[in-house]
């Protein structure tokens, strides 16, 4: 069950009032660095530019491919544990706006996983470590240590 704090009581929809949920300025230094950060051809530039004008909590040698993106909104709620890998155009949310309320939840990516191309995360989402993800997946739910994740709807098969 995926972990989120739940904001209710709108009578039109939260998206509308998204000033009043996040500031404006950290959107827009927000919106800066990450896309920024999506053509930086270094990997290693790519961490410490994240990490810092962020503040992803990243473990040692994580990489983010070429345009991988990370949430918007809430970055701070994303930790990546070390040598893991989000690949090619992934996103990795740790928020969600509906109609009638908006979410938040954090998201924790264990050790030596790899989140494959065009993957989907969704937030208060934990995956263990050792975790390989197929490209294309959206992952809704928890997934254990050493899984091997594929799909959509979500398979997940031990290894």
């Amino acid at each position: 069950m995926r972990q989120l704090k739940r904001y209710r009581g709108f009578t039109i929809n939260p998206l509308w009032h998204l000033y009043r949920t996040v500031r404006f300025g950290k959107v827009v230094k927000n919106f800066i660095v990450i896309e920024i950060g999506r053509f930086l051809p270094s990997t290693q530039l790519k961490h410490a530019f994240y990490k810092k004008g962020l503040n992803i909590k990243l473990g040692e040698h994580v990489s983010f491919a070429y345009k991988a993106m990370p949430d918007l909104m809430f970055p701070e709620l994303i930790t990546i544990g070390k040598n893991s890998i989000i690949g090619y155009n992934a996103t990795i949310l740790t928020h969600e706006y509906l109609v009638d309320e908006y979410r938040i939840g954090k998201v924790i990516i264990g050790e030596n996983t790899m989140i494959g191309a065009n993957v989907t995360i969704l937030p208060g989402v934990k995956i263990g470590s050792g975790v390989k993800i197929g490209a294309g997946a959206v992952v809704s739910k928890d997934v254990p240590d050493n899984a091997l994740v594929y799909g959509n709807p979500m398979i997940i098969r031990e290894r």
